[in-house]
């Protein structure tokens, strides 16, 4: 009987959501957009704050969207690259309009903290999208 309640009590954690996610919130993986959209972007379970505010705070950060990024997610503990693929929010932003070619391309949401370090996979979404041309 005791081996039963460890099992069971196993398998609950292990269907546990996680205790943070990003997430798009107008974005479907493979929705068709125009070339010029808005993105809107959250997480869950972690504090938004601009950059360079508590960089050593792990509980807190801000949103950046990586453009086809071959490797979909920074790994964690790396500095996002600040670039035309690389895009930072570090306002704390929530959203952002973005400029796609025609064509289909990966956005990935990647969540990292004050310093831009990653936070990696367990905070990242990626997704596909189709841009039409306007």
């Amino acid at each position: 009987m005791k081996l039963f309640i460890l099992v069971a009590l196993l398998l609950v954690s292990c269907q546990k959501k996680p205790d943070a996610e990003v997430f798009f919130k107008n974005l479907q993986d493979n929705a068709k957009v125009p070339s010029t959209f808005l993105v809107q972007f959250g997480v869950k379970g972690m504090t938004l704050r601009p950059a360079g505010q508590n960089i050593e705070d792990h509980k807190s950060g801000h949103h950046h969207i990586l453009i086809d990024n071959s490797a979909g997610e920074i790994p964690e503990g790396q500095v996002v690259p600040m670039d035309a693929k690389d895009i930072h929010y570090g306002k704390a932003q929530t959203e952002g309009v973005l400029e796609l070619s025609p064509g289909k391309h990966t956005l990935t949401l990647q969540f990292a903290d004050g310093a831009h370090r990653s936070y990696g996979k367990k905070l990242a979404k990626t997704i596909t999208v189709f841009a039409a041309p306007n």
